[in-house]
């Protein structure tokens, strides 16, 4: 059993929302660990997030989920839109509130990011010392090499990329986003043009606080970021939990290659999106994390 509290945290002039997970009963004498958790691309934390926190929380640590800026119920604009630099900073905050919380002991944070967010919970980690400990579930690892495999080639991504420039230029110019869908069977123009049932299904992830629309603008963002470029930056044990029938395993694997500091990667069984909610593909990924945050939050 937990216990779940709705807690709100300034980040860059925005007010974030987000739940922090307790133990129900404890026999851990003094502040508990500390672990700050988000999920993919584009996601509200009822997605994911608040699974994995949930869960942690289970396991004796104090987890924190939250929506970051512009999505969800946290504030700020432009709304939905995947800009890694502004996550990034929205994870500093978010350990900043842990750091100060009278539940958690500041030397004893970790960080775990699912999909997308292993990315930004890496390059906070990379300069943040107040992370004694990453964990990274599923990870989409990207950097120019992997982005020309995973969108087509080197010709579809610079489209994106300028689609994604004009986009942002318009903005500047007007105030208006434009949108397309995040998942979509039937438009191509979506950021992922497929038939995907954990965002598509209303009992999986496909709910009402997930609006499903990607702003066109952060293509360039997104397309130019290089996360695999991190790893000699990241010094903090870091875990990788993954699959061959993953997204990009080829990315986590060279990710992986690079840290300077202590490493461990688990290769297990599962699509990308059976990480997000669907078991044993949870319980491993969970068990595994609390078990390498027991090792190193000591």
């Amino acid at each position: 059993m937990t216990r779940r509290t709705d807690v709100t945290f300034a980040s860059e002039g925005a007010t974030l929302t987000g739940t922090l997970y307790l133990p129900e009963h404890t026999d851990i004498p003094g502040p508990l660990p500390g672990v700050v958790v988000a999920g993919t691309w584009t996601s509200v934390k009822e997605q994911m997030a608040d699974r994995y926190a949930e869960r942690l929380a289970e396991r004796g640590y104090a987890a924190l989920s939250f929506d970051f800026t512009g999505f969800g119920r946290s504030e700020g604009t432009p709304r939905d839109v995947e800009d890694p630099a502004r996550k990034v900073r929205d994870i500093h905050h978010a350990v900043s509130f842990l750091d100060a919380h009278d539940a958690v002991d500041g030397d004893r944070i970790g960080a775990l990011g699912i999909c997308a967010a292993a990315m930004y919970m890496s390059d906070n980690a990379a300069g943040d010392a107040r992370v004694r400990s990453l964990a990274l579930v599923a990870p989409w690892l990207h950097d120019a090499a992997v982005c020309e495999d995973a969108y087509g080639g080197a010709e579809a991504v610079a489209e994106r990329v300028k689609a994604g420039r004009e986009a942002r230029a318009h903005y500047e110019e007007t105030g208006e986003v434009a949108y397309v869908p995040v998942v979509s069977a039937t438009d191509e123009r979506a950021a992922m043009p497929y038939d995907i049932d954990f965002y598509l299904n209303p009992a999986r992830g496909g709910i009402p606080a997930w609006p499903n629309r990607f702003a066109v603008m952060a293509w360039a963002d997104w397309l130019t970021y290089d996360a695999i470029a991190l790893a000699p930056r990241i010094e903090q044990p870091t875990l990788l939990v993954h699959s061959e029938d993953a997204a990009i395993p080829d990315g986590a694997r060279r990710f992986h290659a690079g840290l300077a500091g202590p490493k461990d990667i688990l290769w297990t069984q599962g699509t990308q999106f059976d990480f997000y909610d669907s078991e044993p593909q949870v319980t491993v990924a969970v068990d595994t994390v609390a078990a390498h945050f027991a090792r190193t939050l000591r």
